[in-house]
């Protein structure tokens, strides 16, 4: 084959390949190489015909913009081409681009080179474009970009979103308005939401982009509504509205169209790349996915004599962050064991750069995640980092599966100690009777028999989030391990000055310090001991919140699964854990040893005011899970039988007379009352939730008199003087609710710096917002009352 008919199949190969890739991405919302793999095909054919322009055809990928509208919406013609943009992965091509701007703008305006050139710069969203057209202020029509010239009629859709203005605001739009921009799910939206639909069985998406696409595509709005799909505005095709691109944007932001809160005015290239670095460095922080950043020309005038190539602009450059996602092959998958027995499959890949980063491994969760993904070992699989996030597979690439791919097996013993490895069990009550079912983790049943899981809980438990004790690395966790020093979280209180002595690079001073540090850990706060212990599903803010609830370990040891439920952030399974946890002999002769020690929290006291009398008795009814016992029924027994012992004592008689409560449901109450052992389980939790000061019958005078009880606060923007989180503990202390989504219910919005769309959306609202001083200023008085 000659040279040249080479070249000309690797061309076809390559516009063959693209095309597919631009189906999978466009039209089925289901992409199969990551946007480098793609950006690699696509410039490497783009090199190609550049070399050989005889070779470059109508129907080249270089010749228009990808995309094709589906069959499924109407399609729309779109009056102005909405064309893609150039893309730059290293700073010489951005040099370049300036270079052609500056030579350009020199001949046709008779400039200098010295003559500097203004630049817009904004973050480059990872979404989908659309344009949204406004009539008389109003908004008519809205639609995807698809292939560039025809689109899709999202109107529908797109009148969900609540940030996209159906009338504009103020005065002076003109008579005909059509905005660009992307429409994009912010990265807190996308975790709840694909919490939802784990929750609900159902595939999570793969990341923020293809959940946006997915949602903004659905043929019921009802479900497109029920997505928290954000549209920002980067331009607009109509003319004449301003001389100046970022002008002209915020005229746009006037009449209520959402901008980047990022947009930002440089003087020169060398600005944009300072831009750029910004960004980057706070990249993992924004609250929403980028992929790099769009300089523009800010000059409309100058824009107009750069003009435009076949498929984007001159005029303006997207230059582009490190990859965060790329394809290579799963060599094999490895199992290790974690603190709290867990094992967990972990990839071991061929090493690739993904964000900057050499990979070469990555996390599968669980075997449940593997059968979901489908992953086989030799596969080609995609990896996703985002900042400093572990590694994970997010997608397999099947079409590039080998023949000899191998099923991912279950350990059956314990790669460390060798012990059985068996499967969570969740315990739930439904319909009055409890329900096993399988968890997503499989443990090693050696417990702290298991060197892995001793050295990691010990690791944890000295960790500086939890006990806090300086000078125990995970070097000297191992030798206090393997010499057989320390067995348990205890143990490490009976190491004596000798024993320290002996350990490897230990001297006099360092072993003495080392002590000292293990007996200053003696006195945690309740949460820090609570986290320390490795609870399964146990975190800091979970770890807070039952120290508050419960306000002494003794209380939370003998706390019932039932009780725990009605905690804020614990579920059946959190529940579940943690009884478990404290009713193993093991984990209660270690908190006896502990405490024997003179290990001893230092806030032990009365619960939280917060948490105290938050049950209601129709909600303890629903509670008990009788059948036809929902909300409804559960409030006419409460309001007819006025206490657990009234219904409790109740014949058929009685509930035959309780108002519109049908005979079925009550000889499904009378079943449930007559089962061995029910009627003391249910007055035994009542009884605990009296202790603890959950019952509905408890005082609620102490919470009222939080001086913010029953407000509701958003959080936004970045603070200086302390962290979101610090700012949301010290809320719920003075009784706020503190949530992540602006209403018309908000009391107050605390606005940080970069603050972005909540901002918005409360002045928009009326609601009332403070900055940081005046938050601070805020605290301390409320404090002060």
């Amino acid at each position: 084959m000659t040279a040249h008919k080479t070249l000309s199949a690797r061309i076809e190969q390559l516009r063959h390949a693209i095309a597919q890739h631009d189906y999978s991405y466009y039209v089925l919302d289901a992409p199969t190489v990551p946007d480098s793999e793609y950006d690699r095909l696509f410039n490497e054919l783009q090199t190609l015909e550049q070399q050989h322009p005889e070779l470059i055809t109508a129907d080249s990928p270089t010749q228009r913009v990808s995309g094709q509208p589906l069959d499924a919406f109407q399609q729309v013609q779109h009056s102005v081409p909405m064309l893609s943009l150039g893309n730059a992965f290293a700073e010489q091509q951005v040099l370049e681009f300036a270079r052609r701007v500056e030579q350009t703008l020199s001949e046709q305006l008779h400039w200098t080179t010295e003559t500097a050139i203004e630049y817009s710069c904004e973050p480059k969203l990872d979404g989908l474009a659309v344009s949204i057209s406004y009539e008389h202020g109003q908004l008519v029509r809205a639609a995807t970009r698809g292939d560039g010239q025809t689109g899709e009629d999202i109107t529908a859709n797109v009148r969900t979103i609540r940030n996209v203005p159906l009338k504009l605001q103020g005065t002076g739009w003109p008579e005909l308005l059509e905005v660009r921009g992307e429409v994009y799910m912010p990265k807190a939206g996308f975790a709840e939401l694909n919490q939802r639909e784990s929750a609900a069985g159902r595939k999570p998406f793969a990341n923020p982009r293809n959940a946006a696409a997915g949602s903004l595509r659905q043929l019921d709005a009802k479900i497109t509504a029920s997505r928290p799909l954000e549209f920002c505005c980067y331009g607009t095709s109509t003319a004449g509205l301003t001389d100046r691109h970022s002008t002209t944007l915020q005229q746009l932001r006037e009449w209520g169209i959402s901008i980047s809160p990022e947009l930002q005015v440089v003087k020169d290239i060398q600005g944009c790349l300072a831009y750029y670095a910004d960004i980057g460095e706070r990249r993992m922080q924004l609250p929403y996915d980028i992929d790099g950043v769009v300089f523009k020309l800010n000059s409309l005038e100058q824009q107009q004599l750069l003009g435009f190539r076949a498929r984007e602009p001159r005029w303006a450059l997207a230059y582009k962050y490190a990859a965060q996602e790329e394809i290579t092959e799963l060599l094999d998958v490895e199992f290790q064991v974690g603190r709290t027995g867990a094992v967990t499959p972990v990839a071991r890949l061929k090493p690739v750069h993904v964000g900057g980063v050499m990979v070469a491994n990555a996390t599968l969760h669980n075997m449940d995640e593997v059968a979901r993904l489908g992953v086989m070992i030799g596969d080609s699989v995609i990896v996703r980092r985002a900042g400093d996030v572990i590694p994970q597979i997010t997608q397999v690439v099947l079409e590039r599966r080998p023949d000899d791919a191998r099923a991912i097996d279950t350990p059956r013993q314990c790669p460390v100690c060798g012990s059985k490895v068996a499967r969570t069990q969740l315990v739930r009550r439904s319909k009055g009777r409890q329900v096993v079912s399988e968890g997503a983790v499989w443990r090693c049943m050696g417990r702290l028999s298991c060197q892995a899981q001793l050295q990691q809980a010990l690791l944890h438990f000295v960790s500086r989030r939890a006990m806090d004790i300086d000078g125990l690395g995970e070097k000297i966790i191992e030798q206090l391990v393997t010499r057989k020093l320390v067995s348990s979280p205890a143990d490490l209180y009976r190491l004596t000055y000798e024993q320290a002595l002996q350990l490897d690079g230990f001297a006099e001073l360092s072993a003495q310090n080392l002590v000292t540090a293990i007996a200053a850990s003696k006195q945690p706060t309740l949460a820090r001991l609570i986290y320390a212990l490795g609870i399964p599903d146990v975190g800091e803010e979970t770890a807070k919140i039952l120290a508050s609830a419960f306000g002494s370990m003794q209380r939370l040891q003998r706390a019932f699964p039932e009780t725990l439920l009605w905690l804020p952030e614990v579920g059946s399974e959190v529940a579940h854990e943690i009884a478990s946890f404290f009713a193993d002999r093991h984990n209660q002769s270690v908190l006896t040893e502990l405490a024997e020690l003179g290990v001893q929290p230092s806030d032990e006291g009365q619960p939280d005011a917060r948490f105290q009398a938050f049950t209601s008795l129709p909600g303890f009814i629903e509670r008990l899970h009788i059948s036809g016992v929902a909300r409804t029924n559960a409030q006419r027994l409460a309001e007819h039988f006025k206490t657990l012992e009234g219904l409790f004592t109740a014949d058929w008689l009685a509930l035959s007379t309780v108002e519109r409560l049908p005979k079925k449901t009550a000889q499904a109450v009378l079943d449930f009352m007559s089962e061995d052992g029910q009627r003391e389980r249910v007055l035994q939790l009542e009884q605990q939730l009296l202790e603890f000061g959950m019952h509905w019958d408890c005082q609620r005078d102490a919470l009222q008199r939080l001086p913010l009880a029953e407000q509701t606060w958003v959080l936004t923007g970045t603070l200086a003087s302390l962290t979101r989180q610090e700012a949301k503990v010290e809320l719920e202390k003075l009784g706020a609710r503190v949530t992540g989504s602006v209403s018309a219910k908000t009391d107050c919005v605390v606005a940080g710096s970069n603050a972005g769309s909540k901002l918005t959306r409360a002045n928009e609202l009326g609601v009332q917002v403070l900055d940081e001083a005046e938050f601070v200023e805020k605290l301390a008085e409320l404090k002060g009352q």
